[in-house]
């Protein structure tokens, strides 16, 4: 973020304008829309200057005072000259400076703003192309209710009442959501104020109430689906918006976390191969206590929360501890990494059974698995977390009776930027990973389907005419 956005305070403000023409007015006009003061520094007033009560017209000989007392300043001059001797004197001063079309020498840039009286949007560019950041405004006005000012007044009036109310500061924000998000504000946008203010009584009653039993709030047990922020369900979004501290795993990617609301905790208990951060019992003690806390609680896992996630055990610790727990799915690292490679894992020509197994052992050494279901023909087979075992499967497969020329594919971080693919055949399995350098968390897709995709189909040519 190369800008950093902040929102001036001009109740007793003066600002100071350098300029009389086309810019000029527009900026007074702008800067008009608030209870602060213009000064306007140019050699004459100009006409459109006179219908505006805020503006006061000072001589450039006595700019100096008034940016004496000016929280910034703006230059709209547009003669060169008389603009480098406005810079240097707001320079002089110390005071924050726009220049009108000069980035270079800006502190600070003016941006496209949306205006809900006390709901104020404000959207940049840095210079860049301030015709998006009009557009963006611009959308975002046809969804914004034009009575979401009047909400925000309402608010600002009831909230000595609700801090007496309700002294948990996590209570209060679960209060504000409802209100703002539900009947209240229905009420407010369709006109109807003083339902909106009888609906806040009934509300403010109901919360303190609930404040004060201290009952756990439920956990959400969220999948985030394979890394691709654009894969996430939209009730997984909602969820992590709202949550008060996110559990969140190693597999949950960095584009996904930036999503969780900026002030919620987050604690890391992820798990990977020889490295367990926190216990799985430890992880269920985490979310017992935040839950009893009062806290909104996510555990954010990668993937699908009951598909090798370990979700199962999860809810049943929470059914345990009396909380309830909820699951939201999210999409399988399987179905993603096979879409982003165009490998269809169920075809009519090549698989009619389609099997989840996972390669690690639970108690390390060989996988405890059925291989010779695994071998049987027509079927895809994806193992998750197979790459350390990858030589061992190879060959469980092979004596089972699955041919070695069986196509394979193993795609490592799927759908994410960083992903790797390495297609080839069974026999060779352990010569694909190393080949491609990977570690995991990697997927093994075994069976006719691995060798659909092109890329797949483009090796085994080329390895057929080396």
């Amino acid at each position: 973020m190369q800008l950093f956005p902040a929102f001036f305070q001009m109740d007793g403000a003066q600002i100071v304008i350098f300029g009389d023409g086309v810019n000029a007015e527009r900026k007074a006009r702008l800067v008009a829309k608030t209870p602060a003061q213009i000064a306007l520094v140019s050699r004459h007033m100009p006409d459109w200057a006179k219908a505006v009560e805020q503006i006061t017209h000072v001589e450039p000989e006595q700019a100096g005072q008034a940016l004496d007392m000016s929280r910034f300043a703006i230059i709209a001059s547009e003669d060169e000259t008389e603009l480098q001797w406005a810079y240097e004197l707001v320079r002089a001063f110390g005071v924050p400076v726009n220049v009108v079309d000069r980035k270079e020498l800006c502190d600070f840039t003016v941006p496209s703003i949306l205006d809900r009286g006390q709901v104020v949007a404000a959207f940049a560019t840095g210079g860049a192309a301030p015709v998006i950041a009009k557009d963006i405004r611009a959308k975002l006005e046809t969804l914004l209710p034009e009575r979401i000012g009047k909400l925000a007044e309402l608010a600002e009036r009831w909230r000595p009442a609700v801090k007496d109310a309700i002294s948990s500061e996590t209570s209060r924000r679960h209060f504000w959501e409802h209100v703002l998000r539900g009947p209240v504000a229905e009420a407010v946008y369709g006109g109807d104020d003083a339902r909106a203010e009888k609906l806040m009584d009934i509300a403010l009653l109901r919360f303190s109430h609930e404040a004060s039993s201290n009952d756990p709030g439920p956990v959400h047990i969220v999948g985030a689906g394979p890394g691709d922020p654009e894969l996430l369900t939209l009730k997984a979004f909602r969820l992590i918006q709202q949550a008060d501290i996110v559990f969140h795993d190693k597999l949950v990617s960095d584009e996904i976390m930036d999503m969780v609301r900026r002030d919620a905790e987050r604690v890391p208990v992820g798990k990977s191969k020889g490295e367990h951060l926190v216990p799985q019992d430890g992880i269920h003690e985490l979310m017992i206590a935040a839950a009893r806390e009062g806290k909104r609680v996510v555990r954010l896992k990668g993937g699908d929360p009951f598909i090798f996630g370990r979700g199962g055990e999860e809810v049943e610790a929470l059914r345990e501890a009396g909380i309830e727990a909820t699951v939201v799915p999210g999409i399988s690292s399987a179905l993603g990494c096979a879409a982003n490679a165009n490998l269809p894992l169920t075809h009519r020509d090549h698989a009619q059974t389609l099997t989840f197994v996972t390669g690690h052992a639970r108690k390390g050494g060989v996988p405890d698995l059925d291989w010779q279901g695994l071998a049987k023909p027509n079927q895809t087979v994806v193992v998750f977390m197979g790459v350390g075992t990858s030589t061992i499967i190879s060959e469980k497969l092979q004596e089972a009776g699955l041919s070695g020329d069986t196509p394979v594919a193993v795609i490592e971080n799927g759908t994410r930027a960083n992903e790797t693919r390495g297609f080839g055949s069974l026999e060779a399995l352990p010569r694909i990973i190393e080949t491609h350098g990977i570690k995991g968390p990697a997927l093994l897709i075994i069976g006719e389907v691995a060798g659909l995709p092109a890329e797949a189909q483009n090796k085994f040519i080329a390895e057929a005419l080396a």
